[in-house]
């Protein structure tokens, strides 16, 4: 499900941070070859999608052997070409490995973003993949909306916000596009279909998460 849809999963997200995961920073939680390994993975995945043949690789096949692969966690796949996003979709909740949630995220960010056309052949050298694992979403406990704001960590914080069936999140990477606490909201709660001032009159629920998050270094 998506940001454009409803459910119990925010989907579509605008896409670092040192943030925790299951008690340790996420710079502990991966390492850089896994992270390798899950980029590796989400562009084979939508070569193969694409029809364009993939050199059989015993590298990567021994690599996705590894048992924290195997880790249930929210993921999410972001497409950029040259600085514009491409495609971003992703799942908040832990309902699959690391290596299923890769695998979908990668062929939903690039076929089935419904603000994008299809990524095409031509396109598949150019694009830029990143993969974010996150961690779990907690409630968020606040009074106000300046309480709201004091507890909101930029560069750090993914957040989501759910009013009845409106919901919508941003990844902690958001911020580096909307550094200002309030703009973030603002344009948080628009996504979600909300009033931009929403935040500031409560009666909606915060969750915050963190991510560990590997690019390509093309």
């Amino acid at each position: 499900m998506s940001s454009d849809a409803t459910g119990d999963i925010i989907r579509v997200a605008d896409c670092a941070t040192t943030a925790i995961f299951g008690g340790r920073t996420m710079e502990q939680a991966f390492t850089g070859e896994q992270g390798r390994t899950l980029l590796a993975l989400a562009r084979k995945t939508i070569q193969e999608k694409l029809g364009v043949p993939a050199p059989h690789d015993p590298g990567l096949e021994r690599a996705l052997e590894d048992e924290v692969l195997k880790t249930k966690a929210g993921t999410f796949v972001t497409l950029t070409m040259g600085k514009e996003l491409r495609g971003c979709i992703g799942s908040l909740e832990a309902r699959e490995s690391l290596v299923e949630g890769v695998k979908h995220n990668a062929v939903n960010a690039a076929f089935r973003d419904p603000r994008f056309p299809a990524l095409t052949k031509a396109e598949l050298e150019k694009v830029h993949i990143e993969v974010s694992v996150l961690s779990e979403p907690t409630l968020l406990a606040y009074a106000d909306a300046d309480d709201l704001l004091r507890k909101l960590r930029p560069g750090v914080d993914g957040v989501i916000i759910r009013q009845g069936f409106a919901a919508a999140t941003f990844l902690p990477q958001v911020w580096g596009q909307l550094p200002d606490k309030e703009e973030f909201l603002a344009n948080l709660c628009m996504k979600a279909g909300l009033s931009p001032h929403a935040w500031k009159k409560g009666g909606f629920e915060v969750k915050t998460y963190q991510v560990q998050y590997f690019e390509e270094d093309r």
